[in-house]
């Protein structure tokens, strides 16, 4: 049974926004992870590290796409599935509605405990502004990672098709390879320096024109929309966007920034060491849990105008073929 790319994806959508990733369930990067740990197991061992893991990365990826197309081929309602766990508005959401209601509650080390499964930097002596602002920081760099990139990837693969198969989930499902990748062994550390280098360049590649259109378009317009500060967020972006250490990542936190009057960038602990990261933004106000909610409205917003451009773009080039 052959269903419209656009019906399709809009029950994936809807059913991320309904949802979410909840914890019980098995998600499909689960697996990806495991697949990446075995084989990392059985590379990781031979000397010429950048090149095994460059196969790693061909692997994982290759395996990720190729079961991909097998699901979307065995049923329209497994593809439709496996769209909606690529994407990752409402689980977003809701991390950051987690650490707020736990900061409201006043419970400061449960709240530091929680973030601290969100992201990689120290958390132990944060108060209430580090908190938020990480918070903050990591929805907006996750708008990307989470949302709009493998939006983008979907339609894109839709305009292909083997054997009447759409392309749209092996593409979408197989960034989500190549984002877990680098969330595993991208790192600039003595272990994964040469034999994440792949999947790290990869990574930026992937993320290039997802991450430009997110900062460039899609944030700016949600927030005109929101009545945030657009004007702002278009300004700190293309002042700001080069401020962070990945070439993607500083987009779309460029955006944000603007669109909500913060700063983010500055003093931040990793590993026990202070690292002095470069701002973004204009410091117009301290951090507090309403920029947070602020920052969520804009997320979900965003993942909406996102829909909405991609649509009217995969409209007009169906349209012309």
């Amino acid at each position: 049974m052959r269903v419209n790319f656009l019906i399709k994806y809009s029950i994936a959508y809807i059913l991320d926004l309904i949802l979410g990733d909840p914890h019980w369930f098995p998600h499909p990067v689960r697996f990806i992870g495991k697949l990446i740990t075995m084989l990392e197991g059985l590379l990781y061992r031979f000397k010429c590290k950048k090149f095994t893991g460059g196969v790693l990365a061909v692997l994982t990826i290759a395996i990720t796409f190729i079961v991909s197309f097998i699901l979307a081929k065995i049923s329209v309602v497994l593809e439709i599935f496996f769209l909606y766990t690529t994407l990752a508005t409402k689980s977003l959401a809701s991390e950051g509605f987690r650490v707020c209601k736990i900061l409201v509650e006043g419970d400061m080390e449960k709240a530091k405990k929680e973030l601290s499964y969100l992201v990689s930097r120290d958390t132990e002596n944060m108060n209430v502004v580090q908190i938020t602002r990480s918070v903050l920081e990591t929805i907006s760099e996750n708008s990307v990672d989470g949302v709009i990139a493998p939006m983008f990837f979907a339609f894109l693969g839709s305009l292909f098709s083997i054997d009447g198969v759409s392309l749209a989930l092996p593409f979408a499902m197989g960034y989500k390879a190549i984002n877990t990748l680098d969330s595993m062994v991208g790192y600039k550390n003595e272990k994964y320096m040469n034999f994440g280098t792949v999947s790290a360049r990869i990574d930026d590649i992937a993320n290039f024109i997802p991450a430009r259109l997110s900062g460039g378009l899609i944030i700016p317009i949600a927030a005109f929309i929101l009545r945030y500060d657009y004007k702002s967020a278009w300004r700190i972006f293309f002042r700001d966007r080069l401020n962070h250490s990945s070439p993607n990542s500083g987009n779309s936190e460029a955006a944000f920034a603007g669109a909500l009057g913060v700063q983010f960038g500055g003093k931040t602990s990793y590993f026990g060491k202070i690292h002095n990261k470069p701002t973004i933004g204009d410091k117009l106000k301290n951090f507090g849990i309403p920029d947070v909610k602020k920052g969520i409205r804009l997320l979900y917003v965003t993942s909406w105008v996102g829909m909405v451009i991609f649509t009217i773009i995969y409209s007009l080039i169906s349209y012309i073929k």
